[in-house]
């Protein structure tokens, strides 16, 4: 089955190219359009796509409101990506905040385009881990968030789990991080899945902004 996207943006031109990429791809389907974040719910409703690929910037409702509605209001809700004009950028940080999974540069080659949507739509690494962590060093509240703290202790993370959040953050594969502990693969999406569970995480990128967030990993 192909990888389905969903395009959220207020420029014809970005989706139009967007999609041109992607659809080159056998294994990628673009399944509809939207020109902003207002239509975006009731829109991942009908068509279920596996991935949103989502501006940050929209005038009447943004990426990261769009973004929190989505997964506030649908069940078993698509990943998202967003895609953005700036990399280092408060407002995509924000977005990764409100659950996001990841983004993308506008200005980015194709091929980092069709890479970009087959990770997010795994799931198995983190997109552009040295970016994410450029962000929460510039953005985030490294150590002296409260919350994300008393999550991470609630949390008791046992030696390995707490091992493989912190190769999470690093932007490790669970192949690399299987390598890297000489465990099977599968041992390592069970440690990966009690990771999330634990720390109340939809995905690996949530758990890694949580980790910054509570200084149990310095993003610098």
């Amino acid at each position: 089955m192909p990888v389905t996207v969903l395009l959220v943006d207020d420029e014809p031109l970005v989706r139009a190219g967007l999609r041109a990429v992607l659809e080159a791809q056998p294994d990628i389907e673009v399944v509809g359009e939207a020109a902003d974040g207002a239509a975006v719910i009731p829109l991942v409703r009908r068509l279920r796509p596996d991935v949103v690929a989502m501006d940050v910037r929209m005038p009447l409702l943004d990426g990261i409101e769009a973004t929190r509605a989505l997964l506030r209001t649908v069940g078993d809700p698509p990943r998202i990506l967003v895609v953005t004009t700036f990399e280092n950028d408060e407002y995509v940080y924000e977005a990764l905040r409100a659950g996001a999974d990841g983004f993308l540069l506008k200005r980015a080659r194709p091929a980092e385009i069709v890479h970009a949507v087959r990770l997010i739509a795994e799931g198995e690494s983190l997109l552009f881990p040295a970016s994410v962590r450029q962000l929460a060093a510039e953005y985030g509240d490294s150590g002296h968030n409260r919350a994300a703290r008393a999550v991470l202790e609630r949390a008791q993370l046992t030696e390995r789990e707490a091992e493989v959040l912190r190769l999470m953050a690093r932007g490790l594969s669970n192949a690399e991080i299987a390598a890297r502990l000489i465990v099977g693969t599968e041992t390592v999406k069970s440690h990966v899945s009690s990771v999330l569970a634990k720390l109340g995480a939809r995905d690996r990128t949530q758990a890694v902004i949580a980790a910054y967030e509570s200084g149990f990993v310095a993003p610098g």
